[in-house]
């Protein structure tokens, strides 16, 4: 069974997706100043689960592509939906192995790059991801509302379903 916050993660990309779908490919790729378009906020999302996840988890860059361009501080661009879709899709499929690993230790230890420690432990760049998820996931849906988009998600899904509140297993 995973960590209880490697499920909240899962929920948080669940989200993250619900708020997306249905979005055509040119309204996800107009962009609305100074805001990025949300095909650009999908593969700035699949950057961090690739740099956090797989680089500091396994020294792995699964997708050079996504580590160029969408990194933070990257120049805004306009990617096409299907293409960061697959990507984030690849990525996340990909953490998933490492992520299943994590417990209670391995969540205080500071993460490894380029193999030195990072100063921040994994548990710490876990929240990271999920805080800069529902980020995303609000700013998505004010793209859309910009858009003129209708039913769009409202609060949260299925949390207690999907995602309900465990104690820690290690009971730390």
């Amino acid at each position: 069974m995973a960590h209880p916050l490697i499920d909240q993660l899962r929920f948080t990309r669940s989200e993250f997706a619900r708020g997306v779908r249905g979005v055509s490919d040119a309204d996800a790729r107009r962009r609305l100043l100074p805001m990025n378009c949300i095909s650009w906020n999908i593969g700035h999302l699949a950057w961090q689960e690739q740099r956090y996840f797989l680089a500091y988890g396994g020294g792995e860059i699964l997708l050079p592509a996504i580590d160029r361009l969408f990194a933070y501080g990257a120049p805004a661009s306009t990617p096409p939906l299907a293409e960061v879709m697959s990507a984030w899709k690849t990525i996340t499929a990909a953490a998933d192995p490492f992520l299943d690993h994590l417990d209670a230790a391995a969540l205080l230890a500071n993460a490894v790059g380029g193999g030195r420690p990072i100063v921040r432990s994994n548990g710490n760049l876990l929240q990271r991801v999920i805080y800069h998820y529902w980020y995303h996931t609000g700013e998505n849906a004010a793209i859309r509302q910009q858009l003129g988009h209708t039913r769009l998600p409202q609060f949260v899904g299925n949390i207690d379903g999907k995602a309900p509140y465990r104690p820690d297993p290690f009971g730390r």
